[in-house]
């Protein structure tokens, strides 16, 4: 299974929404504390782009002399319509400055030098040291798990529908939705009378969608045996 810090990089790396939660700036508007964009850098620092005008850059600004505390909270929400649609959330917390340079005409770059993070999602909820984090890399589907979800769910629905034969259950009228993948499986969420995930773990981690597509058809063979 992947590691709460591949995890929490994975979250961050995303494109799930985030809010930068910084003190003094509870009374503005959601949108306003989201970053435009937002990446890793060599060390395991987060960099995040604002509009220069953004109360958030003027904080930080302020705060040049002194480390002003903030925290990237991320949410991660299922890209299929399924029921508990909310996937996961991930909480980095830090010190936030600002960059000289970096970002483009009329965006200022800022830097959450991590302290810790914690993840709360499928998987369970765990702490990440920051060492962890800047050691950890996104899972490789990432990129395209949205489109590889949502295509799963529109064609292939009848044969995600039979990997409940894998788990020694079946049951005709309950529906199947894939909910999550990862290089080491995909996550179904069976709905019904009763609500619940199973994990079908491939038989070897995958490190690209050519080899997600091999380990596919190898669980719909499996599961129509």
């Amino acid at each position: 299974m992947p590691s709460a810090a591949e995890r929490t990089r994975t979250l961050v790396q995303s494109t799930c929404s985030a809010v930068l939660l910084v003190p003094g700036l509870d009374a503005l508007r959601p949108d306003q504390l989201m970053p435009d964009a937002r990446t890793v850098d060599t060390d395991g620092d987060v960099l995040l782009a604002f509009s220069a005008d953004s109360p958030v850059v003027r904080a930080a600004t302020h705060a040049q002399a002194d480390e002003l505390a903030a925290v990237l909270e991320v949410t991660d929400v299922a890209p299929v319509s399924v029921p508990h649609r909310i996937r996961g959330r991930a909480w980095v917390s830090g010190w936030l400055t600002r960059l000289p340079h970096g970002a483009e005409p009329g965006r200022t770059m800022l830097r959450l030098e991590v302290g810790e993070a914690f993840v709360d999602d499928l998987w369970g909820a765990e702490p990440v040291e920051a060492d962890e984090f800047a050691a950890a890399e996104p899972d490789p589907l990432s990129e395209h798990e949205a489109e590889l979800l949502q295509h799963l769910h529109a064609a292939h629905s009848a044969e995600v529908r039979t990997l409940r034969s894998l788990l020694g259950e079946r049951s005709g009228g309950t529906a199947a939705v894939p909910v999550g993948v990862d290089r080491f499986g995909l996550r179904v969420r069976f709905t019904g009378v009763n609500c619940f995930d199973a994990r079908f773990d491939f038989p070897e981690p995958v490190r690209d969608v050519g080899e997600l597509r091999r380990a596919m058809h190898a669980l719909f063979d499996a599961a129509s045996r």
